[in-house]
């Protein structure tokens, strides 16, 4: 064999194991709703390079988070196990310990053997350090996500409206003069930084009583945070200083697979848009923020066809729950929505067992590989894990991520259907999917939060959502038998929720 020859068939194989194993970028939005979109039927904010995305690939119409709030929808996808099956997975403090054990079997740590390259970049709130030694700001941060299968991760340790406003990159705080050490405390107030509740003059919007601790930025949030002010985030930075790190990881791992959990913050408050953003779509600082949003998208998919990557890369792109309006800040996002229907037809929203809770954006976009389309396909982010270790060619091992399956012909348009059934998480409690019909159990929270309806009702609910996505008709005694037989199937795959 000639050594031409050799390199041919090298080059050959190495372009087959590349095609074989396509590079993905999961873009993760925080609180986008499904009516949010243009590509989704919303009018009033203009979302080109997302409608883009869209129409590159599969829009599906019935794409799920688990849960109706951020830690725990986080939770799942990355280890395929419904978050209520565990204790301490709901919404974490600043200062909260990692909730996934090291050493665990996570999507990115199945990637690891599959032999790509994985990273994540912006929100993480999935904790970090341990209970018995909590998280050293000043020093090694550990464990981290590098401990959960992240090659690398440049974050924020949770929100944006929670202390530490700093960035983290690979288990150390960016910029960190070590002459002006942090502290941070979620019982008591340290140091002598202003607090909003004691000084609402110096803030740039109200704020409530919870959101009103160490002010930052002019901008006060939950949790006491003192020192570190050379490694302070400007929030009017952070959409664009995410986007440049998720950018350098593509080009740093262009040659090899690669996997960019891409963790946007927009548009979860505080909703502080780039100058150029500001006051560009009428509707406040969320229809801003949605549209840097749009722009992030854009960078990526730019990227990808500079470097060209585009026909080698599944882009997925969703959100961890839905949305939601006045969320702790007076930032008039409430006030100037004005017909704009962020959950689309759905009832409910962020925290809510109503399908505006868990159904969000969901775009599957693989040029060559995915045509071009619709899918009313039933689908749900905790298959991610399975989906993507297929995809890999790595199995996930017995026992672990029980609850994720192998989604990827629902993911590629060749499964119309998708899921048989699913369980979705409200901070009520739970609600169960079979098909277009929905069974929600009684519950005993409040029945509005931040202005939606919940789910929450002492009565059992039962819905057609083919008829009425909405949830406005309730069911149940005009059909007791389909009521029951939900409810048993819930039963048979809920169990016992931790509490």
């Amino acid at each position: 064999m000639t050594r031409l020859l050799a390199l041919s068939l090298l080059l050959a194989a190495t372009a087959v194991r590349s095609a074989e194993k396509p590079n993905i970028i999961l873009i993760y939005a925080d609180d986008l709703g499904y009516g949010d979109l243009g590509c989704y039927g919303g009018k009033a904010i203009a979302t080109p390079n997302v409608d883009r995305l869209a129409a590159s690939g599969l829009r599906f119409t019935d794409g799920h988070a688990t849960s109706s709030t951020c830690t725990p929808s986080r939770y799942a996808l990355m280890t395929g196990t419904y978050p209520w099956r565990k204790k301490g997975t709901g919404i974490l403090r600043g200062d909260a310990p990692l909730i996934i054990p090291p050493g665990s079997v996570t999507l990115p740590s199945l990637l690891q053997k599959a032999g790509y390259r994985t990273g994540v970049v912006g929100k993480w709130h999935l904790g970090l350090g341990t209970e018995e030694k909590p998280a050293d700001w000043n020093g090694l941060i550990t464990p981290s996500p590098a401990d959960v299968g992240f090659d690398h991760h440049h974050i924020m340790a949770a929100t944006g409206d929670r202390v530490p406003t700093v960035y983290v990159e690979n288990g150390r705080v960016v910029n960190l003069d070590p002459k002006d050490p942090i502290q941070v405390s979620y019982k008591e107030k340290v140091g002598n930084e202003p607090v909003g509740r004691e000084q609402p003059g110096a803030l740039l919007m109200g704020a409530d009583d919870q959101h009103s601790d160490t002010i930052t930025n002019g901008v006060s949030r939950i949790g006491y945070m003192s020192g570190g002010k050379a490694a302070l985030w400007k929030d009017d930075e952070l959409g664009d200083h995410f986007t440049a790190r998720a950018v350098s990881f593509v080009e740093a791992n262009k040659d090899r697979p690669f996997f960019l959990f891409f963790a946007l913050h927009e548009p979860h408050v505080p909703r502080v848009p780039a100058p150029r953003f500001v006051g560009k779509t009428g509707l406040g600082p969320r229809g801003d923020v949605i549209a840097q949003l749009d722009d992030h998208v854009g960078v990526i998919v730019a990227t990808l066809e500079r470097l060209g990557l585009t026909k080698n890369t599944l882009v997925i792109l969703s959100s961890d729950n839905g949305p939601v309006l006045d969320d702790g800040y007076a930032d008039e996002s409430a006030s100037k929505n004005g017909d704009h229907k962020p959950a689309g037809p759905l009832g409910g929203g962020k925290y809510s067992r109503l399908e505006g809770g868990t159904r969000v954006p969901f775009i599957a976009s693989w040029p060559g590989t995915i045509a071009p389309g619709v899918s009313a396909a039933l689908v749900s982010q905790i298959d991610f894990l399975a989906s993507f270790a297929a995809l890999a060619g790595q199995p996930v091992p017995a026992g672990s991520a029980t609850d994720s399956a192998d989604a990827t012909a629902a993911l590629l348009g060749k499964d119309p259907v998708g899921r048989g059934e699913m369980v979705q998480q409200g901070t009520g409690g739970l609600a169960f999917r079979r098909g277009n019909w929905k069974f929600i159990p009684p519950g005993s929270g409040p029945a509005a939060v931040k202005s939606m309806r919940t789910g929450n009702l002492p009565e059992p609910q039962l819905y057609d959502l083919s008829k009425d996505p909405g949830e406005n008709d309730n069911l149940a005694a005009k059909h007791p038998d389909k009521l029951k037989e939900l409810a048993a199937a819930f039963r048979k795959v809920a169990g016992n929720p931790a509490k």
